[in-house]
C-alpha cells in the first residue's frame, strides 16, 4: 500500500532540474540510437562476419573459409579496375564542389532574386536518381537533345556515341553526377556565407578590397567547416557511385565502377561472401580517406 503511494507521487516535476535533463536526452535519443544501432552497425557486423565465409546468399550453410575472400581480392588487379572509373567522379566532384562555391558567392551577396536562383539549381536535388538517369539515357541517345542542340550551335563535328563510346561514357556519367548534386552544395555554401558577419565584408570594402580578395581572404575562411565536410562526402561519394551509372549503362562499356561490381558478385553471381569483402575494402579506404583529410587539415592548422 505504501509502494502504490510512492508510485502515484512520482512525476517528472519531482525530479532535479539535472535529473529532468538526462532524462529528457535520454528519450529524444533513444530512437534514433537504436534505428543506427538496427540499421547500421548491426549489418556492418554481420557484413564483416560473411566477408570470411563462402555464402551464396541463399544457402542456410555459411562456410568459414578466413581470409580465402580477401587473398583473391589482393591477388587480381581486376577487382580494383573499377577505382580508374571512380577518378573521373573524384574529379568532377571537385569541379562540382568549385563550381557551387563560385555559383554561392554571386548569388548570396547582393543579388536580386537570390531565393529564385536557389530554388531552380536545388530543384535537381529533389528528382529521383532513377528519373534523372532515365532523362539523361534519352538525352545523350543519337540524334536526340544534345546531338541537336550541337547541330543548332553549328558543332556538328563534336557528335558522339556519348554513352557507347568508351573514352566518353564516364565524362557523360560524371556529368550527370555533377547535374545531379551541385544544387545540394550551393544551398549548404549559400547557408554558410549568409552566416558571416555583413560588418566584416563592409570594413573590408572600406579598406580597400576588391571582390575577389573578399572571396578568398574572407568568405573561403567563413566556409571552411562546411567546405571540408562536403570535400570528404563528395570523394566518398565518389567511390561509392552506383545508382547513376548502374541505370544508364548497367556498368557496361567500361563504367563498371566498384560498387556495381560488388552488387554484381553478390546478386547475380551469388557470392555474397566475395561481394561482402569488397564492401569492407571499400569501407576501410573511406575511413582512410576521412583520416588522411583529418591530418592533413591538422597539420596545416585548420
Amino acid at each position: 500500500m505504501e509502494v502504490d503511494v510512492k508510485r502515484k507521487r512520482f512525476s517528472i516535476s519531482s525530479l532535479t532540474y539535472k535529473q529532468q535533463k538526462i532524462l529528457i536526452s535520454i528519450t529524444f535519443l533513444f530512437v534514433p540510437v537504436l534505428l543506427l544501432i538496427l540499421f547500421t552497425y548491426v549489418p556492418s557486423i554481420f557484413m564483416f562476419g560473411y566477408s570470411f565465409t563462402d555464402w551464396d546468399g541463399i544457402s542456410p550453410t555459411k562456410n568459414f573459409i578466413g581470409l580465402d575472400n580477401y587473398k583473391l581480392i589482393f591477388s587480381s588487379a581486376d577487382y580494383f579496375r573499377p577505382f580508374i572509373v571512380s577518378l573521373y567522379y573524384i574529379v568532377a566532384a571537385f569541379i562540382q564542389i568549385a563550381l557551387a562555391v563560385c555559383i554561392s558567392y554571386l548569388i548570396s551577396f547582393r543579388c536580386r532574386f537570390a531565393n529564385l536562383f536557389k530554388g531552380v539549381y536545388f530543384f535537381p536535388s529533389l528528382i529521383n536518381s532513377v528519373a534523372i538517369s532515365f532523362i539523361f539515357i534519352f538525352f545523350f541517345q543519337p540524334g536526340s537533345t544534345l546531338d541537336t542542340i550541337l547541330k543548332l550551335l553549328g558543332l556538328g563535328r563534336y557528335i558522339h556515341f556519348w554513352l557507347q563510346d568508351p573514352h566518353l561514357i564516364n565524362v557523360s556519367l560524371a556529368f550527370v553526377s555533377v547535374w545531379r548534386y551541385i544544387g545540394y552544395d550551393i544551398v549548404m555554401f549559400s547557408a554558410a556565407m549568409q552566416s558571416i558577419p555583413t560588418d566584416i565584408i563592409e570594413a573590408a570594402e572600406v579598406d580597400g578590397a576588391n571582390r575577389f580578395q573578399q572571396f578568398i581572404h574572407i568568405i573561403i575562411p567563413g566556409i571552411s567547416t562546411i567546405l571540408k565536410l562536403l570535400v570528404f562526402l563528395s570523394v566518398t561519394g565518389s567511390l561509392a557511385a552506383f545508382e547513376i551509372p548502374y541505370i544508364m549503362t548497367g556498368g557496361g562499356n567500361g563504367s563498371m565502377t566498384f560498387v556495381i561490381q560488388t552488387v554484381n558478385f553478390a546478386f547475380q553471381n551469388y557470392r555474397v561472401g566475395l561481394a561482402s569483402a569488397l564492401a569492407v575494402i571499400l569501407l576501410i579506404i573511406s575511413i582512410l580517406i576521412f583520416a588522411i583529410q583529418r591530418f592533413a587539415l591538422q597539420s596545416r592548422g585548420a
